[in-house]
């Protein structure tokens, strides 16, 4: 299927590796420019070429900042301006929270877990929403979690996931006027290299192994493509009338009914 992006332009934050660079692949492969963000230089280069390899040069900005600060959120979007001349798509993809119980997480953790995930999604949405007003649309994807449907992770990460997905569901509605489509993801347990399953996996085989048969029932972890292939789809206008939906790209993991 077409998804009919070829020629649109597209932010992804934390595209460095994992879901980021996925999705940055799916929409690269169907002709999409793209500015990639994250803070690291080295894997960003690295993701970059990857990038380059599929679609070509000049498809291809990265743009090294930490967009948990109010000032590197407004270089992503001001470089992508730049360099495309127009924003179609954002995807919120940044997401860090630690944490325990109620009674061990001090404010701070709690400010951190805010700062790390939320408010990356709040200023990326409100630095790029005047400009897909101005060119008459767009589409906006909130990368959240099964554990922002239903409880399951790490309290803290529960919190900001959830939150993440009642914004874009807020954004939504406020933004339709505008034909600018909002909408959450939800993914499940996800391995790639180099992220936080794979790091389980590598100290605590035997147990992880006893989660996947437990928790998982096709028997496997999801991979990070298959998350990409869905947030390409959502924000391709074959997907025009879908918006103000979370959807779950988890293999039958979550037990919500919704």
């Amino acid at each position: 299927m077409d998804l009919q992006l070829e020629g649109k332009s597209a932010i992804i934050t934390g595209a460095s590796k994992g879901l980021g660079l996925a999705t940055a692949k799916a929409l690269v492969a169907e002709g999409c420019r793209v500015c990639i963000c994250a803070r690291g230089r080295e894997g960003l280069d690295r993701a970059a070429a990857e990038l380059t390899s599929i679609g070509g040069d000049g498809m291809v900005l990265a743009v090294a900042t930490d967009v948990t600060t109010a000032q590197g959120a407004a270089r992503v979007v001001e470089s992508a301006l730049e360099a495309f001349g127009g924003i179609d798509i954002l995807i919120n993809n940044v997401a860090t929270a630690k944490g325990a119980g109620i009674l061990d997480t001090p404010d701070n953790v709690w400010q951190d877990a805010v700062d790390q995930t939320l408010f990356p999604a709040i200023r990326m949405s409100r630095l790029v929403v005047p400009h897909m007003k101005q060119q008459g649309g767009g589409s906006i994807v909130m990368v959240a979690s099964i554990w922002g449907r239903e409880s399951g992770g790490r309290m803290t990460y529960n919190a900001v996931k959830a939150a993440e997905i009642s914004l874009a569901k807020s954004m939504a509605q406020q933004l339709a006027v505008d034909n600018i489509r909002v909408n959450s993801v939800a993914p499940g347990s996800i391995l790639f290299p180099g992220g936080s399953w794979d790091q389980r996996q590598k100290a605590d085989p035997d147990g992880i192994a006893e989660f996947v048969r437990r928790e998982l029932p096709f028997g496997r972890f999801g991979r990070a493509d298959e998350v990409g292939a869905v947030i390409a789809f959502l924000v391709s206008p074959r997907a025009s009338w879908i918006s103000g939906s979370c959807v779950p790209v988890d293999g039958c993991q979550s037990r919500s009914l919704i």
